[in-house]
């Protein structure tokens, strides 16, 4: 819940930086900007909370290929700059409510095709809470739709 507050509230605020016209970031700049702040902002806590475990050492002595450690996190790490990049770029387009909209199908997208591909088992809850997904991107999308009514006076 946390996590969702936080990146809508990230995507509202980063949309109306992205507005103004006279004074307006590109996203690339406003995501290394972001990105920066919370670099310094976390890896306190990251040091506070795990310590020395991340060090080189440790994860050798835990049996991991290094090699295959900095590879594996230098792709991901592209792959999620690419992702962030995107989002952007459509948030940059599109409203913030629709760009969460469009995240959420993304989530459901993601999950119902794991369940596909993994063939993992669906609880009822997780299936009725994936069907209140799909249900609310739905009707927005039937909202959306619907024009407002000129007013008369």
């Amino acid at each position: 819940m946390a996590s969702n507050v936080s990146n809508q509230s990230r995507n509202v605020l980063s949309k109306k930086v992205m507005v103004k016209k006279e004074d307006a970031m590109d996203n690339i700049t406003l995501f290394s900007i972001i990105t920066i702040m919370s670099f310094f902002l976390l890896a306190p806590v990251a040091f506070v909370m795990e310590g020395v475990k991340f060090t080189p050492a440790y994860l050798q002595s835990a049996g991991l290929n290094m090699r295959q450690v900095y590879i594996r996190s230098l792709l991901a790490a592209l792959c999620f700059h690419a992702y962030q990049q995107v989002s952007y770029m459509i948030l940059q387009r599109v409203s913030p409510v629709t760009h969460s909209v469009g995240n959420c199908v993304k989530r459901v997208v993601v999950i119902v095709s794991s369940v596909i591909f993994f063939q993992t088992p669906v609880s009822p809850v997780n299936a009725f809470g994936t069907a209140i997904a799909l249900a609310g991107v739905f009707l927005y999308s039937r909202v959306k739709r619907i024009k407002p009514k000129a007013k008369t006076a």
